[in-house]
């Protein structure tokens, strides 16, 4: 069984690299995999992230220039189909896109908004969006993703409020 820690929006600059919540360093010591959906904005979080886990990430609109990450991947983790992209675009008619843009995943990552969001879209695929663990923005707490996979199935998608 597989925990992975899910990421979006951590904005943090390189001098700060060390300063998302002590929770979201607990919860990447015992994951076994990691993902960022973007807006990481320094290399050296992913550096540190990936020290913990197998690290998966893509580029964010605040990493142009900054690092050289894919705009879209797909990865397998425990038999689950995982695509990732920083934004997924408008709120109206997500569903249907994101299974346009990735018909053969079981869950959709994406952040931008920084609005958390755990749902089902178009076919039964899981859209999810952890928040952000250090902007909340309009929200009413920083947020995180855990997804829990197990034999191609996910057993458990939740969005984790920071206290």
């Amino acid at each position: 069984m597989d925990g992975v820690l899910v990421l979006a929006d951590t904005h943090l600059p390189a001098h700060r690299a060390d300063a998302l919540p002590v929770e979201i360093w607990d919860v990447a010591r015992r994951a076994t995999g990691i993902l960022h959906a973007g807006d990481v904005v320094c290399p050296e979080l992913l550096d540190a992230l990936g020290r913990l886990a197998p690290l998966h990430a893509v580029l964010g609109n605040n990493d142009l220039g900054q690092l050289d990450l894919p705009e879209r991947l797909e990865v397998q983790l425990s038999g689950v189909r995982i695509a990732m992209v920083h934004d997924s675009g408008a709120r109206l008619g997500r569903g249907a896109r994101m299974r346009r843009w990735f018909p053969d995943a079981a869950v959709v990552i994406f952040g931008h908004s920084h609005d958390p969001m755990n749902e089902r879209g178009a076919g039964g695929q899981l859209l999810f969006n952890p928040g952000s663990p250090t902007q909340r923005r309009r929200q009413p707490a920083c947020s995180y993703g855990w997804l829990r996979l197990e034999d191609g199935r996910v057993l458990e998608h939740e969005v984790r409020l920071l206290r």
